[in-house]
């Protein structure tokens, strides 16, 4: 999934759908269970999700490049809305948006989800570590041991702390339907799903889109991003459309430019870089807090490569 983003879009569009939550109160632990079981194993390493949460309204697979996009997606919202932006990294053990980012951060999501500062939210912003396009980052742990302490209810506390700081908490998530990824999706109001351009990863999503469905998790609105897209790879947009019965959003082709952008830990809408996937990753900035004229401009409209 958000490769889960926890989003919320626009101003007028969110509001009051999610004052609750996204889980339908009919739904009980019991029944999540059971459609998880009827499922079977969803933690598959081809998609993943992002999960994006703007104030006043009520979520990636490294394979599917679902932390690249989350990157961008959050330096994006933070070039468009200085301060007002902070990313998670909630794939609480194997996280690596620090490492995406170049950054040596001095505190990571494990003390900070556990200590004085989810309860205080002054003390909370002195914590956050600091990206040089002003985006606020809480990176994942250090090791895959230290972040056992942390709950599903720690990361949806820290979530609800973070929404009264920020306009946008964008939250990378681990892949596949976890319990901290369930949990974050109880604070999301939008998803951006990811997933890349092969059979694996495309059936992957709609397990999960049925899933969503089952439970009746319901967001406020999803987005659904298509990665390393290649027409010579046999599959078309088409066939993923038909598969996870959902229009795709946005296609992000292959480019040399991503794995060159990951090992710099330099985002590309930092680079100011003009190669198509660039230009779509500003489309899904732009899918998630669209520009007055972009809104009225685009409506309606989907983007293909």
């Amino acid at each position: 999934m958000t490769a889960w983003i926890t989003t919320q879009i626009g101003s007028s569009l969110m509001r009051g759908q999610r004052d609750s939550g996204v889980v339908d109160a009919g739904v009980d632990h019991g029944e999540r269970a059971g459609a998880l079981r009827r499922v079977g194993d969803l933690v598959l390493p081809h998609r993943g999700g992002l999960a994006v949460r703007q104030r006043g309204a009520g979520a990636l697979l490294t394979e599917a490049g679902k932390t690249t996009v989350s990157t961008n997606l959050a330096v994006g919202l933070a070039q468009k809305h200085p301060q007002q932006v902070v990313l998670v990294d909630a794939d609480v053990h194997f996280g690596d948006v620090a490492s995406a980012l170049n950054l040596e951060p001095t505190h990571t999501l494990p003390e900070i989800a556990r200590g004085r500062a989810a309860g205080d939210s002054i003390a909370l912003k002195g914590v956050l570590t600091q990206h040089a396009s002003g985006l606020y980052v809480i990176p994942g742990s250090e090791s895959p041991a230290a972040a056992d302490v942390v709950t599903p209810q720690d990361l949806g506390t820290l979530l609800e702390m973070l929404r009264g700081l920020f306009e946008f908490v964008v939250v990378d998530t681990a892949p596949g339907l976890t319990d901290h990824t369930l949990g974050v999706l109880d604070h999301t109001d939008s998803l951006v799903l990811v997933t890349s351009l092969d059979v694996p990863g495309v059936r992957g999503l709609r397990k999960e889109l049925d899933t969503l469905t089952d439970l009746r998790i319901v967001p406020g609105t999803k987005h659904i991003v298509v990665n390393f897209h290649d027409s010579s790879r046999g599959l078309t947009i088409a066939d993923v459309e038909a598969t996870i019965r959902s229009t795709v959003d946005v296609a992000i082709p292959v480019s040399q430019a991503v794995p060159l952008s990951t090992n710099q830990g330099i985002t590309l809408v930092q680079s100011g870089g003009r190669d198509p996937a660039t230009k779509r990753l500003r489309e899904v900035v732009e899918l998630v807090a669209p520009s007055e004229e972009t809104g009225r401009g685009r409506r309606g409209r989907r983007t293909r490569t």
